[in-house]
């Protein structure tokens, strides 16, 4: 009879916990404001150090670009007149030793690429199109040409005063070229976020040990410390704690007194015996505002916001099974870190499915599987991995993407549209 009751109480309890759950849109719209209170600090860094940044200022020209007229190919420069197909050729522009020439509708001179062009000229007749010597230039049988042929205009990429990087772009090399053309040795950039992970488990041992018995190497832990640097954002490795209240309590304390933007556990999430992470938040003082979302994989997820001293840190208690983390991190930190940097490396698409899905149950779920682009109708294509274990590593390593199926829908079949994510 006690047996019975023991396990009525673990019903209810899991009862409970269901209808306190929330779904996966007001959780996402709860760390969106939480992510928003972080205090995002820049940093003056040289151009070529920066590559990889997010550019934490706008950047205006403090020039014309082009700064002067100039010609686009190598050939002769004239004053158009439509009628007249031969000229005398009076001189020769090299880039970079500009001579002052008088032009009219009968005289041209050779000019290379990037020359600045005499007054008067307004356009340029590339080499291959004439026949010409050093002393006169003919246009060749069939040629056509216009007024305006191959001239930049001073100020027609870009204008003195105007913005030539926006903030927030994510820096790279034809960014530089941008902000080099403006005369940028240093930029402003936004300084990354620390983002901590710490992993908790009595089974977990690290990467470079053998597993013995009933232990598994903690894979989570570095595909979660990854996927932070590939943010660019500064990870830190706070390491493996076994499920010891007082060890996790003493770690998480440490991180938190260290002014760390975002604390993230895997494992001890759920309603286990040695699930000590959501009274550990609670002893800590973080402010939880959501256990569980009705979500696959993922469920157990935890949110919650610690502040001491005008510094607030965003703490996720993730599910220690590797699939949930990572997928869960994609879901609130990475996404949420992209939106308030003004990113968009969280690339969404609409795919067409190769094969039936299964889902019988009301959360939303994000599947894992693989997409191809089809060029000939323009269409991106999906199909699930075989297995969608939470556990099943293997499988996200060979997925390309996150398949969405939301609350509403049942079974998707081959053919029908969904949304995904691209990983």
């Amino acid at each position: 009879m006690k047996h019975s009751t023991t396990k009525q109480s673990g019903i209810l309890h899991l009862a409970s916990g269901i209808q306190n759950m929330i779904s996966y849109n007001e959780a996402l719209k709860i760390t969106q404001k939480a992510f928003k209170s972080l205090n995002l600090q820049t940093e003056e860094f040289d151009l070529l150090d920066s590559v990889g940044r997010i550019l934490g200022e706008d950047i205006y020209s403090d020039i014309n670009l082009p700064p002067f007229d100039n010609s686009a190919m190598d050939g002769i420069a004239i004053k158009m007149n439509p009628s007249i197909k031969k000229w005398k050729v009076i001189g020769e522009i090299p880039a970079g030793k500009f001579s002052e020439f008088e032009i009219d509708e009968e005289s041209a001179v050779n000019i290379m690429t990037g020359s600045m062009l005499p007054p008067g000229c307004d356009t340029v007749i590339p080499i291959e199109d004439i026949d010409a010597d050093d002393h006169q230039a003919e246009l060749k049988d069939g040629v056509r040409f216009v007024e305006g042929m191959n001239v930049r205009s001073q100020g027609q990429d870009l204008e003195k005063g105007k913005i030539a990087l926006e903030k927030n772009t994510r820096l790279q090399s034809h960014h530089i070229a941008v902000a080099a053309s403006c005369g940028k040795t240093s930029v402003q950039v936004y300084k990354p976020l620390k983002i901590g992970i710490l992993a908790t488990g009595d089974e977990l041992v690290d990467i470079d040990e053998k597993p013995q018995v009933d232990k598994i190497r903690c894979s989570n832990l570095y595909s979660l410390l990854a996927a932070v640097k590939g943010m660019g954002m500064e990870p830190v490795n706070l390491g493996i704690a076994r499920d010891d209240k007082k060890l996790i309590y003493d770690r998480m304390k440490n991180a938190l007194e260290n002014k760390i933007d975002i604390l993230i556990t895997t494992g001890g999430v759920s309603v286990g015996k040695y699930d000590y992470v959501k009274e550990i938040h609670e002893k800590l003082g973080i402010n939880i505002q959501f256990h569980g979302v009705f979500i696959k994989p993922g469920k157990p997820t935890l949110f919650g916001t610690y502040e001491k001293n005008g510094h607030t840190t965003l703490v996720f208690g993730l599910p220690g099974n590797p699939v949930s983390s990572l997928v869960n991190f994609i879901l609130y930190i990475q996404q949420n870190v992209d939106e308030l940097l003004g990113s968009s490396d969280l690339k969404r698409f609409t795919g067409v499915l190769m094969d039936d899905l299964s889902k019988k149950d009301g959360k939303r779920h994000f599947m894992r599987g693989i997409y191809t682009y089809n060029d000939k109708n323009g269409t991106f294509q999906v199909r699930k991995m075989g297995s969608q274990s939470s556990g099943n590593l293997a499988e996200m390593g060979k997925s390309n993407c996150l398949i969405i199926i939301e609350e509403e829908r049942r079974n998707p079949r081959k053919g029908e549209h969904v949304e995904c994510i691209m990983i």
